[in-house]
């Protein structure tokens, strides 16, 4: 055997880069779940620099550049010292972590090795030391837990995640203490060479997603509280979560609204995060648990992680919405950042679709999600099929559609024709209204002109669907503000009914997380200046973060925009079962603009909202608040440079 001194000679002759005299440790060393904290302490740094960082990596044993995040040692109030402390929480990566700290110096930032902001990553070349690993607790559960709805009104969908294909079930009832009903969940999961291109493809980018199970409670009835747990007796059982059934009798229907969210972390990584997205969930939550034993969904209308090829951030986000996903059907639609590359089939030379997919090219969403229909597209590749594209399902007195903007929409197409058939279809002495999604807006006085032929094609090909089939709302992603204009057809404000006129309120609702923001359309002697007066068809228009709140009774539907910053509604529109838009002007009777810092509208929900707040906010827990606490990312590096934040859409 050979003696532990020559072993640690020999250690340091093959790593000179090591200093001896540091230390670094980490409490605990096994964490319970997703969402609980680390301490990282360290001692002895020799002449500390501003410079100094920490690499965050699993697997552990991950090499020195392919760190999943960073932050520098200035974050510690004591790092001018040669020792401190941070702390952040983590999310269960189904592989362990460490933790190692680096010397970086100005004289070696690479120009050519930075983020997507274009900021200089830090460097790998003088290691200082490294910590033991930090593990997760086994036999805790499946983790990532996300409802949505079948194409069967007494059925519920609840998919998660674990680190092996063993057999999970699904445990569901009436009562918490009986749960009697159980279901078997399938499993599937997708592989590094299912992705097209690089970074998803890549060390760098790839992580092993784990098995994504599918389990789906049958024979529910209509409007009830159900009680659930996923899991099974060898890998250990979640907690119990409970949902209210959806119920297609009732003459109400509540959901909450928006695209572009992401997700945040609480350290730096190769790609912008999303910190408003903390809020964003925050306050939907608070929504939720005020609804009581009232059904309600929630739809994300794409870019759902942004994640674009490196895999942990769709771990974050999983994480970070599973207080409200386990507790309500959480439904997507694709964006281009889950799906576009220059591999894919579709890629007619009008549309701007570039390489915002990070080489993932629809496979995580496609599998981490299953949404009603049986939508799909070929991807050319062995990769599975392209999934979750086109839908539709009838909540209480609404008719929600889904559509994708990255796939062939134009006439002939399978899309088109589902969409015609779907619209034509509609009941409407069953749902009165009917609100159409999808990610690239048709309407949009943003100044974002790579769409433009896009926004052409679907002005030409979809919109006559729309108004021909007198739909109420279309919802749309991809600009990263809030914008709603006057019923529309053909840019032409409507009157509904009016000289048997019809046209469809447009609401862009992009505005959940994503923090790049095009600017409004300038003025053509000055261009940093938007036009003033907005066009006469934009009746509101905000760059504040936020959701919409969906409620429609029989008689009318009311989609209310609420603002990151304080909970409140900004903006509202009520439009009646005949079509009739009732309020739209932005500034009426009891709505303030949003730069008014006021209440504003009372919406139909406000009734759950307004006496439970206070209590709800407090009570935000895991995750949720772990984020709240530690996710806001502040400046690492003493302002030696500015972040740019790229056109990013």
């Amino acid at each position: 055997m050979i003696p532990l001194t020559i072993f640690f000679i020999f250690f340091l002759f093959i790593n000179p880069s090591i200093e001896s005299n540091i230390s670094i440790s980490i409490t605990p060393t096994v964490l319970s779940k997703s969402g609980d904290s680390v301490q990282i302490q360290w001692s002895g740094v020799d002449s500390p620099s501003d410079l100094d960082w920490l690499g965050i990596y699993s697997p552990p044993d991950s090499h020195n550049d392919h760190f999943i995040g960073y932050v520098f040692l200035t974050r510690s109030p004591t790092w001018q010292s040669g020792s401190g402390s941070i702390s952040f929480p983590l999310v269960n990566l189904r592989s362990n972590y460490s933790f190692r700290i680096f010397r970086w110096s100005r004289s070696e930032i690479n120009p050519r090795h930075q983020d997507h902001d274009h900021n200089p990553l830090p460097g790998t070349k003088h290691l200082l030391a490294s910590s033991q690993e930090l593990a997760f607790e086994s036999g805790r559960g499946p983790e990532q837990i996300h409802l949505a709805f079948t194409d069967n009104e007494d059925e519920m969908r609840v998919m998660f995640v674990t680190g092996d294909a063993k057999e999970t079930y699904v445990k569901y009832g009436e009562s918490e203490d009986k749960l009697d009903g159980v279901a078997l969940a399938r499993v599937r999961r997708y592989e590094r060479e299912h992705m097209c291109d690089s970074p998803a493809n890549e060390t760098i980018g790839w992580r092993d997603p784990g098995y994504i199970h599918d389990g789906i409670m049958t024979n529910l009835k209509k409007g009830v509280r159900y009680y659930y747990q996923v899991g099974s007796d060898g890998g250990g059982w979640s907690i119990t979560h409970s949902f209210v059934s959806r119920n297609n009798d009732s003459d109400e229907t509540i959901a909450f609204l928006f695209g572009d969210m992401g997700t945040a972390t609480p350290y730096s990584t190769f790609r912008r995060t999303q910190d408003e997205s903390i809020l964003t969930m925050k306050w939907i939550l608070r929504d939720v648990e005020a609804l009581g034993d009232k059904p309600a969904f929630v739809s994300h209308i794409g870019d759902i992680s942004y994640a674009r090829g490196y895999a942990w951030l769709w771990d974050n986000f999983f994480a970070q919405i599973e207080p409200v996903a386990s507790k309500v059907a959480y439904h997507v639609c694709i964006g281009n950042h889950e799906y576009d590359w220059p591999l894919q089939p579709w890629r007619p030379d009008w549309a701007a679709y570039g390489k915002d997919g990070g080489g993932e090219c629809g496979v995580p969403y496609s599998l981490r999600f299953n949404m009603p229909g049986n939508s799909s597209e070929p991807t050319g590749t062995e990769a599975p099929e392209t999934r979750n594209l086109y839908y539709s399902f009838d909540m209480g007195v609404v008719h929600f559609v889904y559509i994708s903007t990255e796939t062939n929409f134009l006439p002939g197409s399978s899309q088109y024709n589902f969409l015609k058939h779907d619209l034509e279809s509609v009941n409407r002495r069953k749902t009165p209204f009917v609100v159409i999604q999808g990610h690239r807006p048709m309407y949009t006085t943003s100044n974002e002109n790579r769409d433009l032929p896009l926004k052409r094609q679907m002005l030409e090909h979809l919109e006559h669907l729309l108004v021909n089939s007198k739909v109420t709302l279309a919802l749309w992603g991809h600009v990263h503000r809030y914008e709603r204009f006057c019923a529309l057809n053909n840019f032409t404000c409507i009157s509904n009914g009016h000289k048997g006129e019809n046209g469809t309120v447009h609401v862009v609702i992009g505005m959940a997380g994503e923090d790049w923001q095009s600017i409004w359309q300038p003025r053509p002697n000055h261009p940093d200046m938007p036009i003033f007066p907005q066009p006469k068809h934009s009746l509101y228009r905000g760059g504040e973060f936020g959701y919409t709140r969906l409620v429609a009774t029989r008689e009318k539907l009311v989609l209310s925009y609420v603002g990151n910053h304080d909970g409140k509604v900004h903006d509202m529109v009520e439009i009646l079962a005949s079509g009739e838009v009732v309020d739209d002007t932005g500034d009426t009777s009891g709505v303030n603009d949003a730069k008014d810092g006021n209440q504003v509208v009372k919406s139909s929900l406000s009734w759950y909202v307004e006496g439970a707040s206070v209590l709800l906010i407090g009570a935000i827990t895991g995750y949720t608040i772990s984020f709240i606490t530690h996710g806001r990312k502040k400046s690492e590096t003493k302002n030696e440079w500015t972040p740019v934040k790229t056109e990013e859409r």
